[in-house]
């Protein structure tokens, strides 16, 4: 992903510096990751098991789940995210600020993770054997972290590498549930826990004004107005443009 206004002119790969809460972050990731593949006993004891929380008293994994992953591939993107979208935040807020902000959204995911499955059962929407589900990862705390960052440079230009789309900044969380849900159609993400990440991320900050103005409804209607005017705009420009390399062609040919 690249992100414009990390730098004052142009596009760049990346935030500008990488604070130490970012790196410190990131290594007790890899640390926990590597203790996993060493003794991977540590997966079930820490990882969100939603019955063992409430019947068994397992109170420690709404936080523990978030420090492990379930593969390479996942701490990488995770990782990943919090490098790009973190460092700018972290230099903005503070290491202090950013830290309990982090790990209030992690946690706060986890006991949403280990709450709603019993809420769930007992609407009939789902089974029992959903209170013995695994979840583990930091995704909570990093979506709650792409929030932030989005509130705060709403405005910004974010290029995907692939596919190659670039946005707004503000459409960063719409965007994301709408690419998990078409990518995982077998249900291996934990969408409660990127939704709660995301929950209790714009709770704290409506709470807090960390993120300067909050944006409303009415603000993201007027957004996607704007947005589709001016997609209409660019298909009205690339036809005019059509139309003229055509006519010009004919000429040449005649």
């Amino acid at each position: 992903m690249y992100g414009r206004g990390y730098r004052q002119a142009g596009m760049g790969f990346g935030p500008p510096a990488t604070p130490d809460v970012i790196k410190q972050l990131l290594i007790a990731n890899l640390v926990v990751f590597v203790a996993q593949q060493l003794r991977p006993g540590l997966t079930e004891l820490f990882s969100v098991r939603p019955i063992m929380v409430w019947h068994e008293g397992y109170l420690w994994q709404p936080f523990t789940y978030m420090w492990l992953h379930g593969s390479f591939g996942h701490i990488a993107m995770n990782l990943f995210s919090l490098w790009m979208f973190g460092s700018p935040l972290a230099l903005a807020w503070g290491a202090k600020r950013f830290l309990r902000y982090y790990l209030v959204c992690g946690v706060g995911a986890g006991v949403l993770i280990a709450s709603w499955p019993f809420l769930a059962v007992w609407l009939g929407v789902s089974g029992a054997q959903s209170l013995w589900s695994i979840t583990l990862g930091a995704s909570g705390a990093i979506y709650g972290v792409l929030l932030a960052y989005s509130l705060t440079w709403p405005d910004r230009t974010i290029m995907l590498i692939f596919p190659p789309v670039a946005f707004r900044a503000i459409w960063l969380i719409p965007g994301l549930f709408v690419m998990t849900l078409m990518m995982d159609p077998g249900g291996n993400v934990s969408h409660v826990g990127h939704l709660g990440g995301v929950l209790v991320g714009w709770l704290y900050l409506q709470r807090t004004g960390h993120a300067g103005n909050p944006i409303s409804i009415a603000q993201l209607k007027y957004r996607w107005r704007r947005f589709r005017m001016r997609q209409r705009l660019r298909a009205v420009r690339d036809d005019d443009f059509e139309a003229r390399r055509r006519r010009d062609h004919d000429r040449t040919l005649h």
